[in-house]
């Protein structure tokens, strides 16, 4: 990979992760690629109102809940809710929201950007993990 990846930087440097819509369903795509973050060293926070913990983690009912700096807000929800995440993101000074697959909302990315937060559009933070720290021989 070259050394001026943005995403490879950023997965590099960032320490936390605020997963919104986390379930604390193991069959949920947001609790595999939550607990494969986890495993590698990343502190994952849950933001779901309808759960207590997940992952062992404390969960929380919004952004602007959790106590302490968020690196990464990781966008399990759909698109429609991304505009009020991306406007808690900006309180919080988060350096990047990232919008997992399928996740698409132009117009509150670019508010994101205009924020200077870093932002990832429509993929998976596991599989860019995956491509960029991980031997192909590691993925078995």
């Amino acid at each position: 990979m070259p050394e001026s990846d943005p995403i490879s930087e950023l997965l590099r440097n960032a320490k936390t992760i605020a997963v919104v819509g986390l379930s604390d369903n193991p069959l949920r795509p947001s609790y595999g690629v939550s607990a494969y973050m986890q495993s590698h060293g990343y502190q994952i926070i849950p933001v779901n109102p309808q759960t207590d913990h997940v992952l062992g983690e404390k969960s929380y009912a919004s952004l602007l809940d959790i106590p302490g700096q968020i690196d990464i807000v990781d966008i399990f929800r759909r698109s429609e809710f991304v505009p009020d995440i991306v406007d808690q993101a900006i309180q919080r000074e988060a350096k990047c929201v990232w919008m997992q697959e399928g996740v698409v909302h132009e117009k509150a990315a670019e508010k994101a950007r205009h924020a200077g937060i870093f932002v990832v559009m429509d993929s998976c933070i596991l599989k860019e993990h995956r491509a960029r720290f991980l031997s192909p021989l590691q993925s078995f």
